[in-house]
């Protein structure tokens, strides 16, 4: 076992060295990956960038020839997660550390997504102080700031990179090892206008024997449940909050994007979905709000969150892509509607109460999900009764499926 070191050693030698130097020091096994292409490397790597670009089915000295950068960096980023997550199923790999600009952020974090959470992830970066979405995905990465560019040697490069060798040995040697007693994985949804619900409904999943990770519908969150549903961790959804929908469709700045709520009914895995937060879509500060929705109805959340109003027209299409969605799983699912409302502020009174809208959204849903049951409750999202509910369905269905 040890930490894959992944840099470009044509134009980062000296800084992979030390890194390098300071892991073994440490008493960390390292592994070098060369992800270079078009220069010289400046010293022999335990993986040559040969392997790297067979790794993506491409010849190293057919990219050479090209002289193309872009394509070099696309097969390297290939080849390095292939490289890697072989290493790691062969139990070679203890965790990963990398070192780059735009190219070689593009490369590390590719590897770094291949692996599973849990397995320790550093990149250093010129890039890490900016949006990082791109490259973190759904996976526990850490984003480390260079603060200067990763260009020789100097007393501000050497304090970041000491950093970064010190985080992934202490990762490495400090694992808090499993549970002795793991109990099934539920997966839950929230969002902070349908905290009551999801807490209410955690309790009495905890009580029933379930560990339940709740995932904060912010567009990543989202992802990284659709990623572990996929990779078969999770026993059971309680798929609260759907809202990452309304900003895909919409274009609000909190989308998951096209493949979410898909993974469960892909996997069979036991589900129950409602329409938490279907009334809004997210944009930043109030001038980030593109001209296009400025007639729309708005909610200023905070300084920093303005939501806006789902339409009549908008819900009738979520509703219709929640029903397609939901009627194809293949494992068995449920649809929960609260009729008084599907966030904190969609109620009587408040800022975004629209029963036509929540009206045209239940529509759609039961007539686009076929055969899965569609429950309607009298009751508003946050109610304990709706939580208490909707919970106590996902223990039936998944200890009904579990005795099949």
């Amino acid at each position: 076992m040890s930490v894959f070191l992944l840099t470009t050693l044509d134009t980062k030698g000296d800084e992979a060295g030390f890194v390098r130097d300071r892991l073994q020091e440490l008493g960390i096994p390292v592994t070098v990956v060369d992800t270079g292409c078009l220069g010289v490397p400046a010293w022999p790597p335990d993986i040559p960038r040969q392997a790297v670009f067979q790794a993506a089915g491409a010849d190293w000295q057919n990219i050479v020839d090209a002289g193309d950068r872009g394509q070099a960096v696309t097969l390297a980023a290939r080849g390095a997660a292939e490289c890697v997550r072989a290493a790691f199923h062969r139990g070679e790999v203890d965790g990963v550390l990398a070192l780059g600009g735009s190219a070689g952020t593009t490369i590390g974090t590719a590897a770094m997504r291949a692996l599973p959470v849990g397995v320790p992830k550093v990149m250093v970066s010129t890039l890490a102080s900016g949006q990082v979405r791109h490259y973190v995905g759904d996976k526990d990465i850490l984003m480390l700031n260079s603060v200067v560019d990763i260009a020789g040697l100097n007393r501000i490069c050497r304090a970041v990179l000491g950093q970064a060798t010190a985080a992934m040995a202490g990762m490495v040697q400090h694992r808090i090892p499993p549970s002795a007693e793991e109990r099934p994985l539920i997966a839950a949804t929230m969002f902070g206008v349908t905290t009551p619900c999801v807490q209410q409904a955690r309790e009495v999943l905890q009580q029933a024997g379930f560990e339940v990770l709740v995932f904060h519908a912010t567009g990543g969150g989202g992802q990284a449940m659709e990623s572990l549903i996929a990779e078969g961790l999770i026993a059971g959804v309680l798929d609260i909050t759907t809202t990452e929908l309304a900003d895909e469709l919409v274009g609000g700045v909190l989308s998951a994007g096209p493949d979410r709520l898909n993974a469960a009914a892909r996997c069979g895995v036991p589900q129950v979905v409602s329409v938490g937060a279907l009334d809004m879509v997210n944009f930043g500060p109030p001038d980030t709000v593109p001209a296009d929705f400025r007639q729309r109805q708005f909610y200023q959340h905070n300084p920093s969150v303005t939501l806006m109003r789902t339409t009549v027209q908008e819900n009738a299409q979520l509703g219709a892509e929640i029903g397609r969605k939901v009627a194809a799983s293949t494992g068995p699912a449920v649809i929960y509607l609260p009729t008084q409302g599907v966030s904190a502020i969609d109620q009587q009174g408040a800022a975004f109460d629209d029963p036509t809208a929540r009206q045209a959204l239940f529509d759609a849903i039961r007539q686009n999900c076929g055969p899965v049951p569609v429950v309607e409750l009298d009751q508003h999202i946050n109610s304990a009764d709706f939580a208490h509910t909707a919970a106590d369905h996902l223990i039936r269905m998944i200890r009904q499926h579990a005795s099949h």
